[in-house]
């Protein structure tokens, strides 16, 4: 083990014993990570301060400045408070919103926050129990408020918390603010914060608690997205089965199917239980077909006719439905936030609502296929890059001239309205019993829809691989895999030809002739793409968060009929695994 590295650890351990700002319970525990022999938990809670990026903090929940605790928290708390007060220094009451999710510590967290922004003299509107992601956003807004947290790890292992900073417009904070909030957070030490204490400063003027009466407004508002009352009536029977997987989505989900008319919701009893644990998951994580377990089993047993669950903060939906021989599958997010763009187009058109000044957004690595829906519908369609911040930008650029009308990304996020600003589980499965209804009317299942759709649109296959490569070895090794594929990038993929590279390091275009074109985007990000001949696309990138480096495929291959879904999957893979030869992979 590192000497130097012990020793380093062992020195910022100490501060905190020296310091009367950490309680006795804590300096208790790093006592005991300086007497233990074993000094793996001293370096891993000491070895680096947790980083306040972009998207806020996650990490691990534990003792030491690399791990998510009051301290750390009331760090970013503090450091938030800075800026919102030098940033709004001409408003006579500056105010946010303080949300929190199912997670173990997450309302203390949340406590801890709501104490310090008072102390600054920042009006607290604090929801007085755990609430989906999307209400804090539309809370934001709907109060007029400058900023807002959510103490939340989203999908993570339930070891991990986190805490994500929104702006006045209720999306997460964008440059130059995420920028200058990080700058403030890293100058606050633990002496600064103001107002540090665990048991919640209730008496205090400047905090206000709040709950049903948000709730009430916020599910009002996202029944206003309902395109077709009329076959929810028809269809109001329809089997819907959902879980929050012992999140937020309980709070809301089944009370919105309710007042959208739907009178046959069942939940998963064992995970409507309020529990960071997250007890009879291996992970909370919608995408994965293990979370959905307990679900599709009370769906089998009632002859259900769609699964739905939400992630422990309710801003991300998976879908489950029967395929054309009665066997339940998963529909992954490409597929599902294509079913969404399709219907919304499709039924907006069908009941006269579409004004002509309507657009949609999804990401760069989302499916080209919402492309095609959209310029085959003649509605604008606009691409940004991965994270819902960037969707809330494209939103807040038009707002006032164009109409919004939905956007998604292909890890199971969607957002179908535009007074919120973030992806929404809430308005998603309100929306997506809808278009079960709507199918069902016409005596189809969704996943009939889905084959409508290839064989209208055309058929691809998307496929991630994500290529782990720890530690700072990995980490150089993926510089050089993504400088490699810069300067020799493929010829062909699966024996199709590469017509345009697109590089957003650079923000240029380049096809097979050499011509090169500008890229629209706000900044550089370290992405590569390359289209070939056949239609498909292939986006690399590295994860801002995790050692790991992204290979999106999207496969296009010829389905001739609804029945010919499976072999032209299969045709699909082959050409994945060739793709996956050509890259190295």
């Amino acid at each position: 083990m590192d000497n130097e590295l012990i020793k380093s650890c062992e020195a910022k351990a100490q501060t905190w014993l020296a310091s009367s700002v950490y309680d006795a319970e804590t300096q208790a525990e790093v006592q005991k990570m300086l007497d233990n022999e074993d000094k793996t938990e001293l370096i891993e809670g000491f070895y680096k301060n947790l980083e306040f990026g972009t998207g806020g903090l996650r990490g691990i929940m534990g003792v030491g400045t690399n791990r998510m605790n009051i301290y750390t928290v009331g760090a970013a708390t503090q450091g938030l408070s800075n800026y919102l007060n030098k940033a709004f220094k001409d408003k006579e009451q500056i105010s946010v919103v303080v949300g929190h999710d199912c997670r173990n510590n997450s309302r203390l967290f949340a406590e801890v926050s709501a104490n310090i922004f008072a102390a600054n003299g920042i009006k607290v509107y604090l929801f007085d129990d755990m609430r989906p992601t999307p209400e804090m956003s539309f809370a934001i807004r709907h109060l007029g408020c400058q900023s807002g947290i959510i103490l939340t790890a989203s999908h993570n292992p339930k070891e991990y918390n986190g805490y994500k900073a929104y702006w006045d417009d209720g999306a997460q904070v964008l440059a130059p603010h995420d920028k200058g909030i990080i700058d403030e957070v890293n100058q606050v030490s633990a002496e600064d914060i103001k107002g540090l204490s665990k048991t919640l400063d209730a008496s205090n003027p400047l905090i206000e608690i709040i709950g049903k009466e948000i709730d009430d407004i916020y599910l009002q508002k996202i029944h206003t997205i309902c395109i077709d009352p009329e076959v929810i009536a028809r269809q109001k029977d329809l089997k819907i089965v959902y879980t929050p997987i012992h999140g937020t989505g309980m709070m809301l989900i089944p009370q919105s199917l309710k007042l959208w008319g739907f009178e046959n919701v069942h939940t998963v009893p064992e995970q409507m239980i309020k529990d960071g644990n997250f007890p009879t998951v291996v992970s909370p994580n919608p995408e994965n077909a293990e979370a959905l377990t307990m679900a599709i089993n009370l769906a089998k047993s009632i002859d259900a006719d769609i699964v739905m669950a939400s992630d422990p903060d309710a801003d991300r939906v998976g879908m489950a439905c029967k395929n054309s021989d009665g066997e339940w599958v998963l529909i992954n997010g490409n597929q599902t936030c294509m079913i969404f763009l399709y219907y919304i187009i499709k039924n907006r058109i069908a009941t006269g609502k579409m004004k002509g000044n309507e657009f949609v957004v999804k990401t760069i690595v989302t499916t080209e296929l919402i492309k095609a829906i959209a310029d085959k519908n003649h509605v604008e369609m606009l691409d940004c890059y991965t994270g819902f911040k960037w969707i809330a930008r494209e939103i807040r650029l038009r707002e006032g001239e164009k109409q919004y009308i939905g956007g998604g990304e292909e890890s199971y996020g969607f957002l179908a309205q535009d007074f919120v600003r973030d992806k929404d589980a809430v308005s998603a499965c309100s929306l997506l019993a809808e278009i079960c209804a709507w199918a069902k009317d016409q005596g189809k299942t969704l996943f009939d829809v889905l084959m409508d759709i290839y064989l209208e649109y055309g058929y691809t296959l998307n496929h991630t691989i994500n290529v782990v490569k720890p530690g700072k070895s990995g980490a150089d090794e993926i510089k050089a895999m993504m400088q490699n594929f810069r300067e020799n990038g493929p010829k062909e993929l699966a024996g199709s030809k590469v017509i345009l590279t697109k590089d957003y390091q650079t923000l240029k275009a380049t096809d097979a002739d050499g011509n090169v074109t500008d890229i629209n985007q706000p900044e550089p990000s370290n992405v590569l793409q390359w289209y070939t001949e056949d239609g498909s696309k292939v986006s690399v990138r590295p994860s801002g968060t995790e050692p790991k480096i992204k290979f999106y495929m999207e496969i296009a291959e010829k389905m001739g009929c609804a029945k010919c879904y499976e072999k032209a999957t299969a045709a699909a893979m082959e050409k994945v695994e060739a793709i996956k030869s050509d890259l190295n992979l």
